[in-house]
């Protein structure tokens, strides 16, 4: 009888949608299909190329314009926004000479963070991470790297990014990101990234520190929820961090052309800042599992402490009731029952035993 019912339960739900995983699935490798969920957004290009005399902004639309920046004789920042045009994102990977693969990872927002070699141009996955201004939540941004010997491709979901510093940089003619070559630009950029995963770190210990104090103060059934999205929280952010101190040390291990000697020294900034953020989230991973254990010992506590009171409470009335129901008995010889002060000596008794008993407790700290 049990699997008809069953079957007249989930008959009622609603049918699932295909989700983007399966409207991928068996299409070939290098197949460029858009895993995010802006699908309504419209790719723009914004272009920065610089030497240390010279600085140029401009906004091409038209593929022919965007290509002639791939080997120009200035250092170029190629930056494409907005990932759900999949027949602008392949043809601009096409004039640039990138492998099918490498396109399909830059569309795929799902993909795990990643550094790929190839002749002539280095290949980055990374997650960039930063705070609402409105809603005060973690943002996750996609964010895709190529460099090339005199150019760096940058593909991101949302024209807002972590790159506004590296802007000015540019910006400042005196600057040394002027006088260097894309390299340097793949750091800046690469640097920014990771810089404001602290700025991410702070967010997630502000909230454990509220949390942590609700949970000793007033630990309430709210709390609960609060403390498995921070566990969440921390989970994700750690799966798309922890990566990156893995592939900054190939980078700097790398011998590829494409990045000289000096770029990587500044790169060994990151490795350090990588192991620092790494090991700041094993604590707060740590911490955010705490958490739960620590509201569970104050709920037991709390619970402890009230049935200390009632078995308090019934230790004292066990003995009165005791005494009541003794000369609640009905029978006729009972010989306190003619006796003139036999009431006010009951009472007496009673009150007697009732502060002895509370007198007793309090000698024990019980009270």
């Amino acid at each position: 009888m049990a699997k008809p019912r069953k079957r007249r339960l989930l008959s009622k739900l609603k049918p699932r949608k295909q989700s983007k995983f399966e409207r991928k699935m068996g299409k070939a490798p290098g197949t460029i299909t858009y895993m995010g969920k802006r699908e309504d957004s419209e790719s723009v290009v914004n272009i920065m190329e610089y030497n240390q005399d010279e600085l140029n902004t401009s906004n091409p639309s038209d593929i022919n314009s965007i290509v002639a920046h791939r080997d120009p004789p200035l250092t170029s920042w190629v930056d494409i926004i907005g990932l759900a045009d999949e027949n602008f994102i392949e043809l601009v990977g096409k004039r640039f000479g990138l492998n099918s693969l490498v396109m399909e990872d830059i569309v795929d927002t799902t993909q795990r963070p990643k550094i790929d070699e190839y002749d002539d141009y280095l290949f980055g996955v990374f997650k960039m991470l930063y705070i609402d201004e409105e809603t005060s939540e973690i943002v996750y941004e996609h964010v895709a790297l190529v460099l090339l010997e005199n150019c760096v491709l940058v593909f991101q979901e949302l024209e807002d990014d972590v790159f506004s510093g590296v802007r000015n940089r540019v910006k400042n003619q005196s600057g040394r990101i002027r006088t260097r070559g894309a390299d340097y630009l793949f750091f800046a950029l690469l640097d920014a990234i990771v810089d404001n995963y602290f700025v991410v770190l702070e967010y997630l210990n502000h909230r454990i520190e509220t949390l942590d104090e609700l949970v000793y103060q007033n630990p309430t059934q709210e709390i609960v929820q609060d403390i498995q999205d921070l566990k969440k929280q921390v989970l994700k952010v750690r799966r798309w961090i922890s990566p990156v101190r893995e592939l900054v040390g190939r980078l700097i291990d790398s011998e590829n052309p494409l990045i000289t000697k000096d770029t990587k020294v500044f790169l060994r900034d990151i490795l350090d800042h990588s192991l620092e953020i790494n090991e700041s989230l094993q604590i707060y991973r740590e911490m955010s599992m705490s958490l739960m254990e620590m509201y569970m010992s104050n709920m037991s506590n709390k619970m402890n402490e009230v049935m200390k009171v009632l078995t308090i409470m019934a230790s004292i009335f066990i003995p009165l009731t005791f005494i009541a129901g003794i000369y609640g008995m009905n029978f006729d010889h009972m010989p306190e029952l003619h006796w003139e002060h036999g009431y006010l000596m009951v009472w007496i008794i009673m009150i007697v035993l009732f502060i002895g008993m509370m007198v007793y407790f309090k000698r024990k700290n019980w009270l």
